[in-house]
């Protein structure tokens, strides 16, 4: 597999910009809230810890059969940073597999931000060699599962660590 790189996405209202270790000091006010971290575990990170986070996913996963592909979503008209998606593209015996997430900050949730970054980062891996997307999801976080239905994935019988495997088809 010859690893992707994240390339800037656009949606109707959305930039999903290819990280930067930069973007850390924003970020880090932006993933602030304690309740970000009521499904995933852990705290807010730092600036400081962020910027050294970033610093090793832009590096890259290492391993040439992994890509570890990240995109900071800006709010277009408020030119200002809202979150984040991510997808991790490995292969399977069926081919390229995108394992994604989102998160998008507390005083931008509700506005349907999170699904439109999905929904164009699942459009954009599309156009890319990955025919699966998969998401692991919170049986409790209705949010994310709403999100990752507006994506086209669908919820399975499989657990992974307490969360529920999602799974959409896509690509050729």
């Amino acid at each position: 597999m010859s690893t992707l790189a994240a390339q800037a996405i656009s949606t109707r209202r959305l930039d999903l910009l290819p990280l930067r270790v930069e973007h850390a000091e924003e970020m880090a006010v932006v993933l602030s809230d304690p309740a970000l971290h009521t499904f995933i575990g852990g705290t807010p990170d730092s600036p400081q810890a962020l910027r050294s986070r970033y610093q090793r996913m832009t590096a890259g996963s290492g391993d040439p059969a992994i890509s570890w592909l990240n995109w900071v979503i800006r709010l277009r008209d408020k030119s200002c940073l809202t979150g984040t998606v991510q997808a991790t593209v490995s292969r399977s015996a069926h081919g390229l597999v995108a394992e994604i997430a989102w998160v998008v900050g507390t005083p931008w949730q509700g506005r349907g931000i999170a699904t439109e970054a999905a929904q164009g980062l699942v459009a954009w891996l599309s156009r890319q060699p990955v025919h699966t997307v998969i998401a692991h999801i919170h049986p409790e976080h209705r949010a994310s599962a709403a999100v990752a239905a507006a994506a086209g994935l669908a919820p399975t019988d499989a657990w992974q660590e307490g969360e529920i495997r999602w799974h959409g088809s896509i690509g050729r």
